[in-house]
């Protein structure tokens, strides 16, 4: 991912080809995102906020928040939590709270020039790249092989004019190392316009929750009660009519308008 691309998502996966599934632009299951939220925070409550785009959800940080977009065999939440140097050492709950047999990861943060990656079968993970331009955080398993070109050089690492870079730095921006991860396993970018049939993210829709100790959420609004009427005063006598004013110019014009 480029400078710009905040991302901190994990993916379940149990078909084929999920990017056939994202292509379609599915409507998110709210009933079975707000089962997961509830799954993946059971201490807590989880309150719904509403639709936001994926590519929105994705950079969110905000404390206690979560966004989950529950397709047909395909499953994305974003969280801040997510976002850890070492993909190897998320919890078991985070890797495969279902059954789904495959789990992506992918994370990035632009004022580090952080970018991660993993991948998991079956709830084993099998690959997992983590680092900066000049520190690798994690590199376990085999490389992919659309991993290829970035090891190649194919996508060097752009240093500004004058500087030199580091002796440790690595062949490629981590950041588009995940894009690239991105865009194999799903089917589309963050960052740019789509090409081809890649996916538009703003096009995919997730739904939000809060998580909070159970009675301290947000507060639901108190029901409004209808306006009763003021009650009737016992009759008393009719007063007799007050008699007419004098007669002036403009009549009730004048009285009622000062014409």
């Amino acid at each position: 991912m480029t400078v710009g691309a905040k991302v901190s998502t994990i993916w379940y996966v149990d078909v084929p080809d999920p990017a056939a599934v994202l292509r379609g632009h599915p409507e998110p299951d709210l009933d079975a995102a707000q089962q997961l939220a509830s799954r993946l925070y059971p201490d807590l409550t989880a309150t719904p906020t509403g639709p936001v785009p994926l590519a929105e959800a994705a950079h969110l940080d905000a404390a206690g928040t979560v966004h989950i977009g529950s397709y047909p065999g395909v499953t994305v939440v974003c969280g801040p939590d997510l976002a850890v140097p070492r993909p190897s050492g998320l919890p078991e709950t985070r890797v495969r709270p279902t059954e789904f047999a495959k789990t992506y990861y992918v994370a990035s943060k632009p004022d580090i020039a952080w970018g991660s990656f993993a991948m998991w079968e079956d709830g084993h993970l099998t690959r997992s790249f983590s680092a900066t331009p000049v520190h690798i955080h994690e590199d376990l398993g085999i490389p992919l092989v659309w991993e290829r070109p970035f090891w190649a050089g194919d996508f060097p690492l752009k240093h500004p004019a004058g500087v030199l870079p580091d002796p440790q730095s690595l062949p490629f921006h981590p950041q588009q190392f995940a894009e690239g991860a991105n865009r194999e396993w799903l089917g589309f970018r963050y960052t740019g316009a789509p090409e081809g049939t890649e996916i538009d993210p703003k096009t995919l829709t997730v739904h939000g929750f809060t998580v909070h100790p159970p009675g301290e959420g947000p507060a639901a609004e108190p029901p409004v009660e209808a306006e009763q009427p003021a009650p009737a005063s016992a009759p008393g006598p009719v007063p007799a009519p007050a008699p007419p004013p004098p007669a002036r110019k403009g009549g009730l014009l004048r009285r009622y308008f000062g014409f």
